[in-house]
């Protein structure tokens, strides 16, 4: 009867850390790039009774990999990425990927993020453009060029699938070095697009009611217990 106690407990710990993951979904929902985070729970079987015991325990988080829908911004610092590929911006905390592909030109001429971390090309080296030599054209492969020259590309980057990605302002970070994509018939940028959130707020408000559900269910379980441990303790009280 007890266990059934600590197990229901768990149960709601896991239960509020997928709610804090639709928290986040949603307020990420109009994020350009932003891919939505799924909660990953595990069952912990214990031992220390003669009958064994499981456990819901909540095991860290999972980067959605579905791609989000293009939305056309004629902007031309702005490109949405198709196939699996991230780019790669670099930080005071080191080289992070993402998929939001707006732009600026700094004062000095690189080519960074909106919040100023600079864009690297396939070598890891930052792009530099002229200030003044007005909007660059930006192909399917990422090459940059100004005034009709080539000066530079946007570096695409693969993450393995067993890679574990953490959030980090900006982007995702990868648990394994992302490497350059070299095979652009899947994979490429588009310019004048976004990539909106993967986000679907219909789904998440329904992951949200589910959880609440569940957690209500949960703690009439408890509640159960608790009556039993009370009604228990008072017939054996008077027994004696």
């Amino acid at each position: 009867m007890q266990s059934a106690l600590y197990v229901g407990i768990s149960a709601q710990v896991a239960l509020q850390d997928r709610v804090d993951v639709i928290a986040q979904n949603v307020a990420n929902g109009d994020t350009a790039g932003y891919r939505g985070t799924e909660a990953k729970f595990d069952t912990v079987l214990s031992n220390l009774s003669a009958d064994p015991v499981s456990f819901a325990t909540s095991n860290g988080q999972i980067v959605s990999q579905m791609p989000g829908a293009l939305s056309k911004t004629g902007n031309p610092l702005d490109v949405a990425v198709k196939g699996s590929g991230w780019l790669s911006v670099v930080t005071a905390q080191g080289p992070i990927y993402t998929r939001d592909g707006r732009m600026k030109i700094n004062q000095g001429g690189t080519l960074v993020t909106l919040n100023g971390a600079p864009l690297l090309d396939a070598g890891g080296a930052q792009i530099q453009l002229d200030v003044s030599g007005g909007a660059p054209d930006i192909g399917a492969d990422g090459g940059v060029k100004q005034g009709g020259k080539l000066i530079g590309a946007l570096g695409l980057y693969s993450l393995p699938p067993d890679a574990k990605l953490s959030r980090v302002e900006g982007g995702v970070a990868s648990s394994v070095p992302g490497t350059p994509v070299a095979d652009y018939s899947k994979n490429g940028v588009v310019q004048g697009f976004v990539e909106q959130s993967n986000v679907n707020p219909i789904m998440e408000i329904t992951h949200l009611v589910y959880a609440q559900r569940a957690f209500e269910g949960v703690s009439a379980a408890i509640q159960s217990v608790e009556t039993s441990f009370k009604n228990a303790i008072q017939t054996i009280g008077s027994s004696t």
